[in-house]
């Protein structure tokens, strides 16, 4: 019978290969890996995960709005994408720490995988780089894997290039270091081809503190290099790759059209502000039961007509900022909650180069939670969750106490 590890490696690799193709198979290994983790546990050693049971609670109140939702289909569809939840964060409890060879597999297998779903992506490039770059100067993306979701797409890639670096001591050969750092240059390139903000500011922000951080370690001709390297390789990329020059000169258009108080919905930062101005007034008017979550963007829908009447339908927006969902759909209470969930896993952080690379990871999920409704889609709950598990699986950091 093969061990809760390995079954749990098997299922990170179908997690992955699923986060790529198929939400339906990522749902099922999903709930696996939670299965596999918790199948020889008995219910009341659960309750001694704080992390868990204030993820149960925040989701107890997001399913309790269907009292008040009258929009029962959209409540169902929101209520479900909150379920894993309820599994990842206990199954981190009750995982064996990973082998050397585990994470070794884990760690090539999902930088591979990511590394064909990039190769899908840039082929459209290589296929027809002259319209590819014409869309690319009317915020135009190319094609990724998974489908319709190039933030996430950026953000994974950011945080399987964090992972790598993090495992690289622990891999057992110099043949499989080379695979891995090949593996990580390309995937970086591949960054700046498909030019995602959000992508590229987690890998910018890491790679700027891991700089500071070496330098720190008595490593300082290595750290002054890497941030040197930073500056260097956006000059770099905003010369010789042309979507990333077309993206740069959006953001610079945008910038403008903000300071010129466009308020037509056709920007996305822009609109993401409107959003939140308009979010915040209706949790004004229900700060304690919220809006209820299946009425949240007919609510929205109302605030645009009556505060930004010029922007049309399809420009209207969920907040973009989880924090303000979860306030907006459940109420002020629900989103205390949520901040506590959010912030317990770094009680546990110490002083040392796990702690470094987990507090990274942690830091660049936040920040998404900050521009993003990261926790409306399944592919946003997976990558939030995946990324936390697995990192605190590895440094056995979990809010229970265990080390």
């Amino acid at each position: 019978m093969l061990e809760k590890s390995n079954i749990a490696v098997i299922c990170i690799f179908g997690m992955v290969a699923s986060f790529l193709v198929s939400k339906y198979t990522l749902s099922i290994t999903v709930f696996l890996f939670g299965i596999n983790a918790i199948r020889d546990i008995p219910p009341r050693q659960w309750l001694r995960n704080k992390w868990w049971l204030l993820g149960v609670a925040w989701v107890a109140l997001y399913a309790l709005t269907w009292f008040w939702s009258d929009d029962k289909h959209t409540w169902d569809i929101r209520w479900q994408t909150k379920l894993p939840v309820l599994i990842l964060p206990l199954a981190v409890s009750f995982m064996p720490r990973f082998s050397a060879r585990q994470l070794q597999f884990i760690t090539i297998s999902s930088l591979l995988l990511l590394l064909a779903g990039a190769c899908y992506s840039t082929s459209f490039f290589l296929i027809d780089p002259i319209n590819t770059v014409k869309e690319y100067k009317y915020s135009g993306i190319l094609p990724t894997l998974p489908k319709a979701d190039h933030i996430r797409a950026s953000i994974a890639i950011a945080l399987f290039i964090i992972w790598g670096i993090y495992t690289w001591p622990r891999l057992e050969s110099k043949r499989v270091k080379w695979l891995v750092g090949i593996c990580i240059g390309l995937l970086i390139i591949y960054m700046h081809i498909l030019a995602v903000k959000s992508g590229l500011l987690s890998l910018y922000l890491f790679l700027g503190c891991w700089g500071v951080y070496l330098a720190l370690a008595k490593k300082k001709l290595v750290g002054i290099i890497i941030i040197i390297a930073i500056p260097l390789s956006v000059l770099f990329a905003i010369k010789y790759i042309p979507t990333f020059r077309e993206r740069a000169h959006y953001i610079d258009f945008t910038w403008y059209m903000l300071t010129h108080g466009d308020l037509s919905g056709n920007y996305g930062d822009i609109n993401r502000l409107m959003s939140y101005k308009i979010a915040a007034n209706l949790i004004k008017e229900h700060p304690l039961t919220g809006t209820g979550t299946g009425d949240m963007l007919t609510s929205m829908d109302k605030g645009y007509e009556k505060m930004f009447p010029e922007v049309p339908q399809h420009a209207v927006l969920l907040p973009h900022n989880q924090f303000l969902i979860v306030a907006l759909g459940c109420g002020i209470p629900a989103m205390l909650l949520f901040i506590t969930w959010v912030f317990m896993p770094l009680t546990k952080l110490r002083r040392d180069r796990q702690s470094f690379f987990f507090f990274m990871v942690w830091l660049i999920l936040f920040m998404q939670l900050m521009i993003e409704p990261v926790l409306e889609v399944q592919i946003g709950v997976f990558v939030y969750l995946f990324f936390l598990v697995l990192q605190k699986q590895e440094f056995q950091l979990t809010a229970d106490g265990r080390s």
